[in-house]
């Protein structure tokens, strides 16, 4: 595998070498200095160049960068299923080399990057032909700190995820699985990983970043709330499923009334109770029942 320096000086010998490429420039997790490198770190790289359409056209120019294990051109793709986009301000593409290295290669115009560069602030500049680049200030994640909920957010929070669990609970007893199982994932899971974040954030004085998709809770949380997330994961057994539904909903109950208590919002108890008496009759329910009551 190509270690980092040789990936670099790959990436920017092309571009110093090829004088349709005026600049280049890194963001991503490479550029955070609060992410400890490894060795499945992609490289996310722009060039701007002076036209799109020239790379666009030969399919093999990419090699230069080794051995393809695969590629994807989201643009391209996206084309495909009837999205309106425009090659001639960028083009990207994902590359996964044999050698276990990924490139994720986007190409935009001069007029593009004075559009976007540096919204994105963990950006850093690596090659400036003609001096175009804007100034910028040092690489910062402040952009993915864990944000304080509002209040409206907290009581949106609390309630859909309370509310939803009715469905969960149906489609376990209608021997849905798909059904139990998606929605549990889109809107349980999806509310006990935002009360997660804002717990975090709350520890931490909202001064962290939870990663993408929450990939750092196991840094953040405590061991013992780290093992009640771990199982609230399950299988495909129903008996699992309840086990992790009710595992959700302690963990849910003890972060959120940290959260309600520390910014002196209302955890809505009433709710709580409510519906873990309807969940806990459920989950008994024979599957043969013609009421639920």
């Amino acid at each position: 595998m190509r270690n980092e320096q040789e990936m670099m000086d790959l990436i920017i010998n092309t571009a110093t070498e090829d004088e349709r490429i005026r600049a280049v420039y890194m963001n991503g997790s490479r550029t955070n200095p609060n992410v400890p490198n490894d060795i499945f770190q992609d490289y996310d790289i722009v060039y701007v160049v002076t036209e799109t359409s020239i790379f666009i056209e030969d399919e093999n120019w990419i090699n230069i960068f080794g051995d393809l294990l695969m590629v994807q051109e989201p643009d391209k793709l996206d084309r495909g299923i009837g999205l309106n986009m425009n090659f001639e301000r960028r083009y990207a593409y994902l590359m996964l080399f044999t050698d276990g290295n990924r490139i994720d290669l986007t190409l935009q115009t001069k007029e593009t990057m004075l559009e976007e560069y540096g919204k994105d602030k963990l950006t850093i500049p690596l090659v400036d032909k003609d001096n175009f680049l804007p100034s910028i200030p040092s690489p910062s994640d402040i952009d993915y700190h864990v944000k304080q909920p509002t209040e409206g957010q907290f009581d949106s929070c609390t309630n859909n995820f309370w509310w939803c669990l009715q469905n969960v609970a149906k489609g376990i007893w209608r021997d849905e699985l798909p059904y139990a199982k998606l929605m549990f994932k889109y809107t349980t899971r999806e509310s006990l990983d935002e009360m997660v974040n804002w717990w975090i954030g709350i520890e931490y004085d909202f001064q962290v970043s939870t990663g993408k998709m929450g990939k750092y809770f196991k840094k953040f949380l405590p061991e013992s709330y780290w093992d009640m997330y771990q199982a609230t994961y399950s299988d495909g057994s129903y008996e699992n499923i309840w086990d992790s539904v009710f595992i959700t909903c302690e963990l849910f109950r003890a972060l959120a009334r940290d959260v309600a208590e520390s910014l002196s919002y209302t955890y809505p108890a009433s709710d709580d109770k409510n519906m873990m008496e309807y969940l806990q009759h459920v989950s008994k329910l024979p599957a043969d029942a013609k009421e639920i009551y």
